[in-house]
């Protein structure tokens, strides 16, 4: 009998062995849900519509070594509200035991999605699909959850990347919504121009996740860059222009991205996505030259190509896969306050509101919206602070760190700069909507991105949530 006993003591120590080895490996799983429009006509931004150039999606990757979960979510829309995803993921939590705030979702920027709500048959119908999608996507990525390893790694595409912000020549600055002058304005075109007013970030960052035999499972890539439009139109059977629903740059990018990598065509788990990094001043308008006039698709087609060889170069550079990378994530909520507009500012609004609306388009085609949300913001009952969800991902050698606002580029640039990992990329429009947020420089040289209503916040909130962002990423690194 002993030395049946003494085989049952090996084999029990062997299993709990081989047990606690395989809670320290990598699990991850992947999901894409088709959001498309079903019900007609739906609201684009161009109006109302019924045509789909290109279908949209919720991709997700789901991310678990032992107790550390992180899921990341990308949504084919202009952006995410809170209430939404707040939903979805309470959704997908309540099917699979994750936590809330364990899950990461955004919004790529395309400006050619269809728009939810509660206002039409149309609106209400893609409110409810694009919610269901999202909650559909992450439970699918967390419950095909299976071993895989990850690396990380980037390249540079500096071609298709411009600072829309720009100095100008003296004289020839125009008026700002309020009837003065700001030093910098957004899209000047092409003549009159002195210096941008801030830099680009080239970078195109990856995090490739392979399954156990090393094939393709997904792949993160993160680049700062605006949506790139040019999507087709049609005219329809009474002469009406008629707007295309389309995921941009950033869906063409995951439909090619599979023909890069070998063996993920084959594979039908393979999720590619294309993250938008801190892109608020960045567009894809080459204010240094005349670019010939493009084909309808043709710029987005160019932009996923060159971006889907930077994530394949970047691939390329990866020597190691890390099979038991820590996976950690945490998550704050930050109060953050809305601006209150300086008296002069107040006064003139006054006065430009007694004028016609006609008279107020001459000065500025936005004059009558920003004298609106400067009245708006003084009055005593204005919501005074928000409350706003910024997030950190620890996987392995990779931090992730998302905000809901369209961030200008120095500030993601200063987070990588500044971040204690080697390997950091920044997800904005996160877990939803704010507006733009610019660092305080920027504030002083006006222009779109700085406006009352585009931009909400007082001027040093920049400065607030970077500041949480670089405890929690410390936080992270004595893991």
């Amino acid at each position: 009998m002993r030395p049946f006993l003494l085989s049952l003591s090996f084999l029990f120590l062997f299993t709990s062995f081989s047990c606690a080895d395989e809670s320290d490996k990598l699990m991850a799983g992947t999901a894409e849900v088709d959001i498309s429009p079903t019900v007609t006509p739906f609201q684009l931004r161009s109006g109302p519509s019924d045509l789909v150039h290109d279908p949209l999606h919720v991709r997700a990757v789901a991310f678990q070594n032992g107790k550390g979960r992180a899921a990341i979510a990308l949504m084919d829309a202009i952006g995410v509200g809170r209430e939404m995803t707040d939903e979805a993921k309470v959704i997908a939590a309540e099917k699979t035991g994750w936590k809330p705030e364990e899950m990461l979702v955004s919004g790529t920027h395309t400006h050619t999605a269809p728009k939810g709500g509660d206002s039409s048959p149309g609106r209400i119908a893609y409110e409810k699909r694009r919610k269901d999608g999202l909650a559909e996507a992450l439970i699918e990525a967390i419950e095909s959850l299976e071993p895989a390893k990850v690396g990380f790694a980037s390249d540079e595409e500096p071609t298709e990347v411009f600072n829309r912000r720009w100095y100008m020549e003296e004289g020839f600055m125009p008026k700002n919504p309020l009837g003065v002058y700001d030093k910098v304005k957004m899209n000047p075109g092409l003549n009159n121009l002195v210096k941008p007013a801030g830099p680009t970030d080239p970078e195109v960052a990856v995090i490739d996740v392979r399954d156990q035999k090393g094939q393709p499972l997904g792949l993160i890539a993160n680049y700062a860059l605006h949506y790139v439009g040019g999507v087709p139109r049609v005219i329809d059977e009474i002469g009406r222009e008629v707007g295309m629903a389309s995921a941009d740059y950033f869906g063409e990018f995951a439909r090619i991205m599979p023909y890069r990598l070998r063996g993920a065509t084959s594979n039908e788990n393979f999720v590619a996505m294309m993250t938008n990094g801190t892109s608020g001043d960045i567009n894809n308008i080459d204010f240094y030259r005349n670019r010939g006039l493009r084909a309808p698709f043709e710029q987005v087609r160019v932009v996923a190509g060159k971006t889907a060889d930077a994530a394949y170069r970047a691939v390329q550079k990866i020597d190691h896969y890390d099979e038991s990378p820590i996976v950690a994530m945490k998550q704050r909520i930050v109060t953050i306050h809305y601006r209150k507009p300086k008296q002069e500012d107040i006064d003139r609004a006054i006065e430009l509101m007694k004028l016609s609306s006609k008279e107020r388009d001459e000065i500025n085609s936005r004059t009558s919206s920003v004298a609106q949300n400067t009245l708006r913001f003084s009055e005593p009952e204005m919501t005074k602070t928000e409350d706003v969800i910024i997030q950190a991902i620890r996987i392995g050698d990779q931090a992730i760190v998302s905000m809901p606002f369209e961030v200008l580029v120095e500030i993601g640039m200063e987070i990588k700069e500044k971040s204690p990992f080697p390997h950091t990329l920044i997800i904005e429009l996160a877990n939803g909507g704010y507006g733009y947020l610019p660092p305080p420089h920027q504030h002083k040289l006006g222009g779109y991105e700085t406006w009352l209503g585009t931009s909400r916040f007082v001027e040093d909130t920049s400065v607030v949530l970077t500041k949480n962002l670089f405890e929690m990423l410390a936080e992270l690194e004595k893991l």
